[in-house]
């Protein structure tokens, strides 16, 4: 260790040289894509692309690969897809050959592995896609196939170790897909030690094939993790927590790799689960309980999203939160800006080094200097406002919008405050605009308060903390409450008791517009009956 390494990344980077002084490294993750990849199975893929930046900091250049296992077998059909009876038919074959319920690709694998891919270059991932079908299928791993045949025993004893119950003498490392039925429902019936496999489908049909020709073959898990590994010189993948216990499948392919393939397994990261703030517990993909990749960037920035992950430990479990929380994690992050560019520095030197590093990690691309920060919670004012116009929104700000730059980060983050309140924010949280005051029964001491309102609007220049302090003189020379006054004034404005930070809002808004809507008031009104 250099002694700086303050960062996660960091410190697995620093730790893979130590063990592996290379120029370049492979780092590898991958997933089935048995149904939606959630933002679940993003934890790995952005654990590896974290990873890999700190490799490439330290000077290494990386190889990231990204394998779809498109090849395993479609075992239970996940709850929100169309076309279930369709899915069900095909229940038992290789997840590549199931057709699109959706209609808009090749194939059930393909609809879901694009669906991913297209968003990871938004938040700067660009592994290399391996797709498991078409390896197996070309017979690029005959030469593997056979290895775990032939040491087909002593793998058996290393799973054996970890299970209460042996495997079958018979058991062997790789299931087949019948040539004719195409479904995993065979048994295996004899090896001849070269590449010829036989085997009986419960269709009934029988074959006798070579493996080097006729791609049918695929390793089971627990030996197709640590052989990739072997052929691909995997030097970092992460694993999820289920993949990490004692006896699960990292323990066994370790064993595998060292034990059969004479190598070593790569540096590991385990990382936990992730779950949705107010629907707890493990993402699931079957269950149709899953958030998106695409509906996480419709909510957080691109950086944002990162930062989620670069400022969490992997081996620790944390919510992806959708409600009034994502007003601070955007305030986290706009913190963790001005850090990096000096704009807060009462921390320790420690942590602010800490926060420096977590801001370089999540840019897609480190600025030259500070951006336009404008925050989360001030826009979805002035985006109800202008009744969620997002040009209109933007234009709010065209004084503070110095560069293309600030625009086009403005603009994404107008989006996606838009996007929330559409979507996610608590109904008391939004508002509209009255273009007309509603007819009220006032009080004389509220009509006093309401035209002393409209007086200092019309006749002072004022911030918001200066037209803050007017309403409690207004309060005190009236005697009005504060729970009353306040709620007079958003019942005229948006017909609502409460509301934005009163001050602020009626300077969005335009002191024009709110004297209008306080002047109807006053007209309009009735007095109370005596």
């Amino acid at each position: 260790m250099t002694g700086k390494e303050i960062h996660w990344a960091d410190l697995a980077a620093e730790q893979l040289i130590a063990t592996k002084n290379k120029t370049r490294y492979v780092c590898a993750s991958g997933i089935t894509p048995s149904g939606v990849v959630h933002i679940g199975n993003f934890r790995e893929v952005i654990t590896t692309a974290l990873v890999a930046r700190a490799l490439e900091k330290k000077g290494k250049k990386v190889k990231f690969i990204y394998s779809w296992d498109d090849y395993d077998t479609f075992r239970k059909v996940p709850a929100d897809f169309p076309k279930q009876e369709l899915l069900t038919t095909y229940l038992r074959k290789p997840i590549v050959d199931i057709p699109d319920p959706f209609d808009c690709h090749k194939s059930y694998a393909e609809h879901n592995e694009k669906e991913f891919e297209k968003y990871l270059p938004l938040v700067s991932i660009k592994p290399k896609f391996l797709y498991q079908a078409q390896k197996y299928r070309s017979c690029e791993y005959a030469d593997l196939i056979k290895n775990a045949l032939v040491h087909r025993v002593a793998i058996a004893e290393i799973l054996n170790r970890y299970r209460e119950t042996p495997l079958e003498k018979e058991w062997y490392p790789v299931t087949i897909f019948c040539s004719s039925c195409n479904k995993d429902t065979t048994t295996i019936t004899a090896y001849t030690p070269d590449y010829e496999l036989s085997y009986t489908c419960e269709c009934g049909h029988k074959e006798t094939f070579d493996f080097r020709k006729k791609g049918i073959a695929k390793l089971l898990w627990r030996c197709d993790w640590p052989y990739r590994w072997y052929f691909e010189h995997v030097d970092f993948e992460p694993g999820g927590k289920d993949h990490s216990t004692v006896g699960g499948s990292f323990t066994t392919g370790c064993e595998i790799i060292r034990e059969i393939l004479h190598s070593e397994p790569p540096q590991y990261v385990m990382y936990d689960f992730i779950s949705i703030k107010g629907r707890g517990g493990k993402i699931s993909s079957s269950k149709g309980n899953v958030i998106t990749l695409k509906e996480v960037l419709e909510i957080y920035e691109p950086p944002i999203a990162r930062w989620l992950f670069a400022s969490t430990r992997p081996n620790t479990e944390f919510a992806i939160s959708f409600d009034l929380d994502v007003i601070t994690f955007y305030e986290e992050f706009d913190k963790c800006e001005r850090i990096y560019f000096g704009e807060k520095t009462e921390l320790s030197s420690e942590l602010l080094d800490k926060e420096k590093r977590i801001y370089e990690l999540s840019a897609l691309k480190i600025p030259r200097a500070l951006p336009l920060q404008i925050g989360f919670r001030h826009l979805t004012t002035v985006a109800q406002i202008y009744e969620l116009n997002i040009n209109k929104t933007l234009s709010y700000f065209k004084e503070q919008i110095k560069t293309p730059t600030d625009k086009k980060k403005l603009k994404t983050r107008i989006s996606c405050v838009i996007n929330w309140l559409k979507e996610f924010a608590p109904e008391d949280f939004k508002f509209k605009l009255n273009s007309e005051a509603p007819i009220l029964t006032l009080t004389a001491v509220q009509k006093q308060a309401l035209q002393s309102a409209i007086t200092i609007l019309k006749t002072k220049e004022l911030n918001d903390t200066q037209l803050h302090q007017e309403f409690y003189t207004i309060m005190q020379s009236t005697q009005l409450e504060m729970k009353e006054f306040f709620k007079l004034f958003y019942t005229i404005l948006i017909s609502k008791e409460r509301g934005p930070k009163l001050a602020s809002f009626i300077l969005t808004t335009g002191k024009t517009k709110v004297v209008k809507l306080l002047s109807q008031a006053l007209t309009r009104s009735s007095s109370p009956d005596k």
